[in-house]
């Protein structure tokens, strides 16, 4: 199966899960936003990296505990006592957990072209530049108030407007659809538009705004940041920031199948002892299901030859 996770046109997908906990002494525990409740609950939150293969090859990478700043990376003595290793002491943004276990992957030489994921990743400046200092593509997502510099009409300085500003203004035929995946309700269909931005970028490669919109509703639109060669195609653009959505998958699987949300541990060797199992369970499985899924395919195949 080296080929279904060794991929080099694979895509790094960052992205962050919470676990819903009762009382404070779990490491990392706090109130704070738990997109599992789509509310503020008291919750540990991990910031996860996985792999995912144009070929469907889905597996967890790497994982990391958020530290709340004022609760929990300000408070040594509660550091301490949770287990918290020295060098992990300190506050760190979720930003800057992605930024590590990006580094420790493209270091381990894991095969991929893009990195991609939500609003929170691509609004760290820090990340977007240092992935543009290693040369790697990248499609994140960012707010609608995202502020950008752009080049006005017959020239002059660029003036920073917001991302929904620039969108506003696009013209009809600047859209085109595109299918991004299948959903559980069928095709991932959008309509998609981009704009090149006018940042310096290494020789042979561009930035752009990406635009999603829903095709019912011209109001539900999505916004990125993207990098990559000059000759990317909008399609494939589209493509990266729709797979996404396979770490989602990946987080129901894992909390379904393999208990990555079933724990009562406090510590922190014990938290990432738990995940670290689960997602190696989660890998076994996916492994599995490809290889039965290959097997059944090729044996239909030899089925119809007959």
């Amino acid at each position: 199966m080296v080929g279904y996770f060794g991929d080099p046109a694979a895509t790094l997908v960052i992205d962050e899960t919470s676990f819903l906990k009762k009382g404070e002494k779990s490491v990392g525990v706090a109130r704070q936003y738990s997109g599992t409740a789509g509310k503020v609950e008291n919750c540990q939150v991990g910031v996860f990296l996985a792999y995912a293969a144009p070929n469907g090859g889905r597996a967890f990478l790497d994982r990391a505990l958020y530290l709340p700043e004022e609760e929990w990376a300000l408070d040594g003595e509660r550091l301490r006592e949770a287990g918290v290793p020295e060098e992990q002491m300190g506050f760190a943004k979720k930003g800057e957990l992605a930024r590590r276990m990006l580094e420790r992957a493209f270091d381990a030489g894991v095969p991929a072209s893009w990195v991609t994921g939500e609003e929170v990743y691509g609004q760290s400046t820090k990340l977007r530049r240092w992935l543009e200092e290693r040369g790697k593509s990248y499609v994140l997502g960012v707010a609608r108030s995202h502020p950008l510099w752009v080049a006005l009409e017959g020239g002059g300085v660029p003036a920073q407007r917001r991302a929904e500003e620039i969108v506003a203004e696009a013209p009809a035929e600047t859209w085109d659809k595109v299918r991004v995946g299948e959903g559980s309700k069928g095709p991932r269909l959008y309509e998609w538009a981009r704009g090149r931005l006018p940042y310096e970028s290494a020789p042979g490669w561009a930035q752009w705004l990406l635009v999603r919109r829903s095709v019912e509703d011209h109001e539900d639109l999505a916004y990125y940041r993207a990098y990559g060669p000059e000759g990317t195609p909008l399609a494939e653009l589209a493509r990266v920031a729709g797979v996404r959505w396979s770490i989602e998958e990946g987080f129901e699987r894992a909390k379904g199948e393999v208990g990555l949300d079933q724990y009562e541990v406090r510590s922190w060797e014990a938290w990432h002892r738990h995940v670290t199992l689960c997602l190696l369970a989660h890998a076994f499985l996916e492994v599995t299901r490809a290889e039965a899924n290959a097997a059944a395919e090729k044996g239909g195949q030899q089925y119809g030859r007959s």
